[in-house]
């Protein structure tokens, strides 16, 4: 796949579609490549007349690792943080929007989508406030506005997200994917284990294990501040999914992102927890291409 440059790093990125259509910026999240979009879906958008463009974040992926910013200290920054003092932190959510603005200007494409799940949703909020002229529109996928005293996920569910593999061998770095998704992922859509496994094992052989660059994602995540102030400037068509079943952010964390952007539209998907299983494709497919076309036809293209 091809890379470009942008804010000095370069990003691995992926396009569906002619370059003269509309196009949709695909933000991934925490710790996952680009490719946990699924092609079907990229293709999907693509056949509804749209250039889709999906990469992936730096410290992932096939982008740059910033590893000369060496491991972070997560327990010293989290004392800080605990103590009401303030952390110094390898790089913050908005300096990843910037990124996915800084994908948008090297393809040169004016505006955009901007469709993020998960992380990749704070990052697009970031965007559609900050960039309002790169955000055609925004989609919020089983993200958060941030706010401190929403639900949280029970410890169990951050245990597997957080917790490392027994080493970074193949079969350990599946195993602990696998586990992952059987955590958090759709209730009412589940992959076989077959078919988990090979999701993972792609994942795994596409590039190598990372853990300095998630730690430094992590804490991207966890020093961000709230961003109901922000999501209130945001004049975008937004559309907020998410799964009624999110283990990981429960719906009240959706249901407070809709209420903080003006004139958003909710839809809470039944079954649906914090994934992307092939059975959720015609789910999203549905929801974003219809959203995105209305979009477009309400700017009169």
């Amino acid at each position: 796949m091809p890379q470009l440059n942008a804010n000095g790093l370069a990003f691995e990125y992926e396009s569906f579609g002619r370059e003269s259509d509309p196009a949709i910026l695909l933000i991934m999240g925490f710790s996952a490549q680009m490719t946990m979009w699924p092609t079907a879906l990229c293709e999907g958008l693509a056949g509804k007349g749209f250039r889709v463009v999906r990469f992936d974040n730096r410290d992932v992926g096939k982008s740059s690792h910033l590893s000369h910013l060496g491991a972070p200290d997560i327990p010293g920054v989290m004392a800080k943080l605990a103590s009401g003092a303030s952390a110094a932190v390898p790089y913050t959510l908005a300096d990843m929007a910037a990124d996915a603005v800084g994908v948008l200007k090297a393809l040169d494409i004016g505006s955009a989508h901007v469709v993020g799940a998960s992380m990749g949703g704070m990052i697009a909020q970031i965007v559609a406030a900050q960039y309002p002229a790169a955000a055609r529109s925004l989609v919020s996928i089983m993200s958060t506005s941030g706010r401190r005293d929403l639900p949280q996920a029970a410890p169990e569910v951050l245990a597997a997200l957080t917790t490392p593999p027994a080493s970074d061998s193949r079969e350990d770095r599946i195993a602990a994917g696998m586990k992952v998704w059987q955590v958090i992922g759709s209730p009412g859509y589940r992959e076989s284990e077959a078919d988990l496994r090979a999701i993972v094992a792609r994942e795994v052989d596409r590039a190598p294990y990372d853990p300095d660059g998630i730690s430094r994602q992590m804490l991207a995540i966890w020093t961000a501040l709230p961003r109901n102030d922000l999501l209130k400037t945001i004049t975008a068509p937004t559309l907020v999914l998410h799964g009624a079943e999110d283990p990981l952010l429960p719906p009240a964390c959706g249901e407070d992102t809709a209420a903080s952007i003006p004139g958003s539209k909710l839809v809470m998907v039944p079954g649906m927890g914090h994934g992307f299983e092939s059975g959720l494709v015609p789910v999203y497919l549905k929801h974003i291409g219809d959203f995105v076309a209305g979009v477009e036809a309400a700017l009169g293209r």
